[in-house]
């Protein structure tokens, strides 16, 4: 592997264009505002890149049916994982980075063993492709959409090919979903979101205006942020669920995009079909900042924040670009980043 295979992108960066708006000297320092990386993952269309759960590493879903695992700081593949019969559209990471799980349009949620490569199971009880994914809390389960309009849980300890739970509420494909520690929130085509609470066995369904794109908790689990094709970016107060705040500006008139905040729940970032993404802060609603990936960039369609400090991850076409708020210190010692060295070396939680 070479260093013009995954690295830094030796093209000069665009400047800022006239319309974008530019942070004052003080203000939005916080901001992942400068393009360090450009990882070329070489698996077709990256259809969705995610951090794991403690930021040190990120996985990107492949149109090769592959799932890749990198380290961003560097722009370095640690491993590959193949199984998928067809294209791979959402993964996660587990509490303990010991597992992967992924869904694809071969209709499986596979869960990995992330040392070994290999999966462990293959859960093939949805009817169509499998949108998103994700893990609960302590990652004893799995939770999965699919275009089959259910949402299925899953055990991770049992041999069982059967969900131990199938929701069959929505009426149209299910796009997006995000978990707490009781509550699964499910985004669907239909319109609408819908908030299952599963220690009071209950379930809140709101119509928010157009097919749902992406759906997630606000970090202190108050709120939920709703983005919809052909419409804006919205946040509900959870439990009364009025709107409190709308965002708009960005392009999305045909494909579903993601929505996220930011580490500190200050801004809302999404993609857009311009080859941007658009900040805003999440109180006052304005727009306070622009990143340009570039002529010819297209869509950028997923998000990854990183969950603790001002790190971004961008996915358009086959590449993910890295964002920080400042460069990285350089290492001293430049790294061979040939296959063997890649693989020989033991992640964290080996």
């Amino acid at each position: 592997m070479s260093l013009s295979v995954q690295g830094c992108d030796p093209r000069p960066l665009p400047g800022p264009t006239p319309d974008t708006p530019k942070p004052a000297a003080d203000q939005h320092t916080d901001l992942p505002l400068l393009k360090t990386l450009v990882l070329d993952c070489k698996q077709g269309a990256v259809r969705a890149v995610r951090f794991s759960v403690d930021g040190n590493y990120c996985f990107t879903a492949g149109a090769d049916k592959s799932l890749k695992l990198w380290n961003p700081n560097k722009g370095t593949v640690l491993k590959s994982y193949t199984g998928h019969g067809y294209e791979v559209l959402d993964a996660k990471g587990s509490c303990d980075n010991s597992q992967l799980v992924s869904c694809s349009m071969d209709k499986t949620v596979v869960l990995w063993d992330v040392s070994s490569g290999n999966w462990s199971r293959k859960w093939r009880g949805h009817q169509g492709s499998v949108n998103c994914v994700a893990f609960n809390e302590d990652s004893s389960v799995v939770v999965s959409g699919s275009v089959d309009t259910t949402v299925k849980v899953w055990d991770c300890r049992s041999r069982s090919q059967d969900p131990i739970q199938t929701m069959l509420e929505c009426k149209d494909s299910v796009t997006s979903l995000d978990v707490s520690d009781h509550e699964i929130l499910v985004g669907s085509g239909d319109g609408r979101v819908r908030l299952y609470d599963m220690r009071k066995g209950s379930l809140d369904t709101d119509y928010v205006g157009g097919a749902v794109a992406s759906v997630a908790f606000t970090r202190d689990g108050q709120c939920l942020l709703v983005s919809c094709v052909k419409n804006t970016i919205k946040l509900f107060d959870k439990t009364s669920g009025e709107m409190l705040s709308e965002f708009s500006g960005h392009i999305n008139k045909e494909y579903r995009l993601d929505s996220c905040l930011d580490y500190s729940d200050k801004y809302v970032l999404s993609g857009s079909e311009n080859g941007m993404v658009y900040v805003w802060d999440l109180v006052e609603g304005g727009l306070v900042a622009k990143l340009d990936h570039g002529a010819g960039s297209g869509t950028v369609h997923s998000l990854a924040q990183h969950p603790a400090r001002a790190q971004l991850l961008t996915a358009h076409r086959g590449l993910v670009s890295v964002w920080e708020d400042k460069e990285q210190e350089k290492e001293v010692e430049e790294q061979s980043m040939s296959s063997a060295s890649v693989y020989d070396s033991k992640p964290h939680w080996m």
